[in-house]
């Protein structure tokens, strides 16, 4: 049944893509700034073609959330709880506070480094990331209490229009050649590279948008009133743009980084990127490059501040609520409660060095991708359960391929 305040509204186009930008601001950060353009630095322009890929396996999850949800009318998290009951809430609790702490460490650590690099005041640069990751983590919890959905979209919005305009005209102005880009992006091929081509170009794909925060997509479209299978199609727009995005910046940073012989770790990266892009850009063109990178990073934050609070609000109102409400209650202390600890409980990881803390976040958020893919063949496969919208023969092969992958991905990853 169609929501009844949409008759005779036409949205923009802006409305109607806003929660795909979400996705692609929130699972757009510094590791992906990292993987991205080391990858191209090793492998060259051969391993554009790994960017489209991760971007499809990633749009083929986050739709297959949106279908469940708007073909049942519940969450994905909700359908689990109706189905597996409290043992659910067991396994999948300490899982997300456990992801909680690693990425709100890594994201608080690299919006520091990038701070520091911009405004260099402190002469110790663990102490820099520390105060700067402290303030940006702040700043993030007084945006989400006090602005709403309504002001996280519209900040969202222009930290991704920075951080892709700019990375897209870095990527423009060091451009290698169209024939070379075009074989890159066609010609599925993998360099050598010492023996390490393999795990770079994993890297590259698994490091293509976000893990957790794809569960948000599903609470981004509620704010936006899609409550029926009549916004399938337009979430599929939505996703594909999204998810468009995403790969041009997986592509322009490889490009950037098949340019440059690039040294550095984790949100080290950042630094020592523009620093070697001041050579051809300028003084300039390296404070424009710091400004897009502080976007995406800070964007992230702002993401999963917003978005993973919803989460644990979830999980208690499923499980642990006596009052029954149909939909997450923002200002309810179980989102707040879990905002706050977000904010703060992760400030202990800035004194970790930012390549351990990457390492943890990397091996829980591999575990979780598999998980969804599995999650998603057996519960969007019930006909009884979503009827003409349930999986085809597309759809199961694309979640097989993608379940395969990410089940490699995270084995390599704990073996590392």
């Amino acid at each position: 049944m169609s929501d009844t305040r949409t008759q005779g509204y036409h949205p923009s186009l802006l409305a109607i893509i806003l929660p795909g930008i979400l996705i692609a601001a929130t699972g757009v950060g510094a590791g992906d700034l990292a993987t991205a353009s080391f990858a191209g630095s090793h492998l060259g322009l051969a391993i554009l073609w790994a960017v489209i890929v991760g971007s499809i396996f990633k749009l083929v999850l986050t739709e297959g959330l949106a279908r469940w949800q708007l073909a049942t009318g519940q969450s994905l998290l909700e359908g689990l709880a109706q189905r597996l009951g409290p043992v659910f809430a067991w396994l999948f609790l300490p899982y997300l506070i456990l992801w909680s702490f690693f990425v709100g460490s890594a994201l608080m650590s690299a919006c520091g480094v990038t701070l520091h690099a911009m405004f260099p005041i402190f002469e110790d640069a663990s102490q820099a990331k520390i105060v700067f990751g402290i303030a940006c983590s702040l700043l993030g919890l007084i945006m989400v209490l006090l602005g709403g959905f309504k002001l996280f979209e519209k900040i969202m919005a222009l930290c991704i229009a920075i951080m892709f305009v700019v990375v897209l005209l870095t990527a423009a102005i060091l451009w290698p050649g169209t024939s070379e880009v075009l074989q890159g992006l066609s010609t599925p091929t993998i360099p050598d590279a010492q023996g390490k081509g393999i795990t770079w170009t994993i890297a590259l794909i698994g490091g293509v948008g976000g893990t957790l925060t794809i569960l948000c997509y599903g609470y981004w479209i509620r704010e936006k009133g899609r409550n029926s299978v009549d916004y399938i199609r337009t979430c599929r727009i939505d996703l594909a743009t999204g998810y468009t995005l995403t790969a041009l910046f997986g592509i322009a940073m490889v490009i950037i980084g098949s340019t440059l012989e690039i040294e550095g770790k984790g949100a080290g990266l950042l630094v020592s990127l523009a620093d070697t892009l001041q050579e051809p850009l300028g003084e300039t063109g390296r404070w424009l490059f710091l400004i897009g990178a502080f976007g995406a990073v800070f964007s992230s934050l702002l993401g999963v501040w917003q978005a993973v609070p919803y989460l644990f609000a979830d999980i208690y109102r499923l499980f642990f609520s006596k009052e029954q409400h149909d939909i997450v209650d923002t200002q309810a202390w179980p989102y707040r409660a879990y905002l706050f600890a977000l904010a703060f409980v992760p400030m202990l990881g800035l004194m970790m060095s930012f390549k351990q803390v990457q390492q943890f976040y990397g091996i829980i958020g591999a575990a979780f991708l598999p998980l969804l893919a599995i999650t998603l063949l057996i519960m969007n496969s019930k006909r009884e359960w979503l009827g003409e919208h349930a999986n085809r023969w597309p759809s199961n092969a694309l979640l097989s391929a993608t379940l395969l992958f990410f089940a490699g991905l995270g084995w390599m990853t704990w073996s590392d």
